[in-house]
């Protein structure tokens, strides 16, 4: 069953579990895509293009700036051009202004662009997914566009020590998005050492948000990790406001400086898993 939560969000009804999962509609992600980048721009233009950014320290600001339009500018190009064997994949990168000046118009140009080549008629075509998870290439990509957008922005506001907004709901989609990455397929072939590193002997894991009504359960198999959207018992419970949450498992806040989260069980488990899931773009 489908219904809209009291943020417009929608929420998935999973009859199994009894559980509902936060999903964010197209017109949601891409507006969110837009504001989240805008929000980096300032945020950049606060530190200066020579800050470090303390969260990806082999980055400075131009650097995380040319990253997220750049990429945004790729993402854009594959959806375009319908784009489905990895082999024929962009080559030629967008190239960032050298004026500082200049950025926060280019982002905006870069977040519109990937917001509209994510449109409604492009979301279930036909366009390569490197999950290989079962969603469209589009929506893969349009999460991970989001989750680019939101996260490199925590990244600007905190080098820039502004205060970073999360929309719950947002990052409750994100956190399904981040844990449908690391059991997806594919991520063996991209990061075999985190692959293998998360596997197990059935030690469970819970992920709680406690203003939103999400829960994730990770289950450490011998053939790999899982996840479902479950609350049980389990041997580590980590619970916490979804923003925090997100912000932890991405690993720009450590788990025992997170505001509002709380460990219950083996927090050990918990430390290796964070310890072993870094995505690869910092």
């Amino acid at each position: 069953m489908i219904f809209p939560d009291a943020t417009g969000h929608t929420r998935y009804h999973d009859a199994t579990e009894g559980h509902p999962v936060t999903e964010l509609n197209a017109d949601d992600a891409r507006r969110a895509i837009v504001e989240h980048t805008r929000r980096l721009a300032e945020s950049a233009a606060a530190a200066g293009p020579d800050a470090t950014v303390p969260t990806t320290p082999e980055w400075t600001i131009t650097d995380l700036v040319g990253h997220v339009g750049m990429t945004q500018n790729w993402v854009a190009e594959i959806i375009e051009r319908r784009i489905t064997d990895p082999t024929k994949l962009p080559t030629q990168m967008a190239v960032r202004p050298d004026d500082p000046r200049d950025w926060p118009a280019w982002l905006a140009e870069s977040a519109q662009r990937v917001a509209g080549a994510c449109s409604d008629d492009a979301l279930d075509a036909p366009v390569f997914n490197p999950a290989t998870d079962g969603r469209t290439g589009t929506r893969f990509w349009l999460s991970s566009s989001l989750n680019e957008a939101v996260v490199h922005g925590f990244d600007a506001a905190n080098t820039a020590h502004r205060p970073a907004d999360i929309d719950a709901g947002v990052a409750a989609a994100l956190i399904s998005n981040h844990l449908a990455l690391l059991t997806s397929p594919t991520w063996e072939l991209q990061r075999a050492e985190s692959a293998h590193a998360i596997r197990g002997t059935g030690q469970t894991l819970q992920w709680l948000a406690t203003d939103t009504a999400d829960a994730w359960l990770v289950e450490q198999r011998p053939d790999g990790a899982t996840w479902q959207p479950a609350a049980r018992k389990a041997d580590v419970t980590v619970s916490g406001p979804a923003g925090s949450l997100l912000l932890t498992l991405t690993r720009r806040v450590p788990l025992a400086e997170a505001p509002g989260i709380t460990v219950d069980g083996d927090t050990g488990l918990a430390r290796h898993w964070l310890d072993n899931t870094a995505h690869v773009s910092g």
